[in-house]
Parts: C-alpha cells; sequence; structure tokens
C-alpha cells in the first residue's frame, strides 16, 4: 500500500470522528486547549489503535466484527445524542441553570465516543493484515491524521455553538444519533 493510498485511507477513517468532535465543540460551554488536546489525542489512540488490533486479530475474528459493529457504533451514538437532547430540553426549560452544563470532554464521554468512532477502523485492520500491508505506517499515519482532524473539528464547532447556544447542543445530539445511523445504514447495505 503506497503512502497516498495510507494518508487517503487516514482521512476516510477520520470523518466520523472529525464530525463527534465538533459536536462536542458545539455543545460545550467552554473549551480549554486541554479539552481540544484531549479530544484529538483519544480520537487519534483509537483510530490508530483498532486497525493494529485488526491486523493482529485477523481472519479469526472478521465475522463477529463485520457482523455486529454499526450496531455497537449506532446504541454507544445513539445513547450519547439522547442524552445531550435531554441536556438541551433542561436547559432551555431551566436557563438559569445553563452555566452548570454537563462537560462533554470528560474521560468516559469521549471513551465511548472514541470506541464507537473507531470500529470500523478495526475491520479495516483486517482488511490490512489479507493485503499485507505495513501495519506500522498505516496506523501512526491513520492516527496522526485523526489527531488533526478532531484538533480543527472541536474548533470549529466551538464557532458554531457560540453562535447557535442551546440549539448547538440539541442539533449535536440530533448530529451524533445520525452519525451512528449513518454507520448502522452503511454496514446493512
Amino acid at each position: 500500500m503506497d503512502l497516498l493510498t495510507q494518508i487517503l485511507l487516514g482521512f476516510c477513517l477520520a470523518t466520523d470522528a472529525f464530525a463527534v468532535s465538533i459536536t462536542n465543540g458545539m455543545c460545550s460551554s467552554k473549551v480549554t486547549k486541554e479539552n481540544v488536546i484531549t479530544t484529538a489525542l483519544t480520537f487519534g489512540i483509537f483510530q490508530g489503535f483498532m486497525p493494529v488490533l485488526g491486523y493482529f486479530l485477523g481472519n479469526s475474528f472478521t465475522d463477529v466484527i463485520s457482523r455486529y459493529q454499526h450496531f455497537i457504533a449506532l446504541f454507544l451514538l445513539c445513547a450519547i445524542g439522547l442524552n445531550m437532547i435531554v441536556e438541551a430540553f433542561k436547559e432551555y426549560k431551566y436557563p438559569e441553570g445553563i452555566h452548570n452544563t454537563r462537560n462533554v470532554f470528560t474521560v468516559g464521554n469521549l471513551t465511548i465516543q472514541g470506541v464507537a468512532t473507531s470500529i470500523d477502523a478495526l475491520a479495516v485492520g483486517v482488511s490490512l493484515a489479507a493485503l499485507d500491508a505495513n501495519i506500522t505506517t498505516t496506523a501512526i499515519l491513520i492516527g496522526i491524521i485523526t489527531f488533526l482532524c478532531c484538533a480543527f473539528g472541536v474548533y470549529i464547532g466551538r464557532k458554531f455553538g457560540l453562535l447557535l447556544g442551546i440549539r448547538a447542543k440539541f442539533g449535536g445530539g440530533v448530529l451524533l444519533i445520525l452519525i451512528g445511523i449513518k454507520i448502522f445504514v452503511e454496514n446493512i447495505i
């Protein structure tokens, strides 16, 4: 696999994590440099590690991974999205509590999002094993590209969040649900 193909693969795998990063930026009342770095690192590490895991698992778990990955991503992203929508309605109903909103940049939340958006990278790792690709270079490139995309995504999301206010949190929740549905539909068809 040549370098250009590896880079393109990195961008393809980073798209879901990038969209979730935008959502996180939109839905947070405050975004710090630490939030940006933590988000980008979490998604970058998961996107870089999962192909390696898939590569070494090889064909033994291919059927299980491909059979259930879309269900897991759908469940996790919809659960987070529904929670964000509920939070948005609470903020709308009780605007005086708007400054006490939940932090979307928690380790638990980012870990769940990292797993949900990188399950497809696990399946890609299985394919890379079949191609006998250089998994080290590919995984590092995927991780770096995802890191950069997600750091940029949080900043973009924050700009939209400042403009949209509470609607950003509601829209972000809907967006996460739609990303989960997109992953599900792509794997059903």
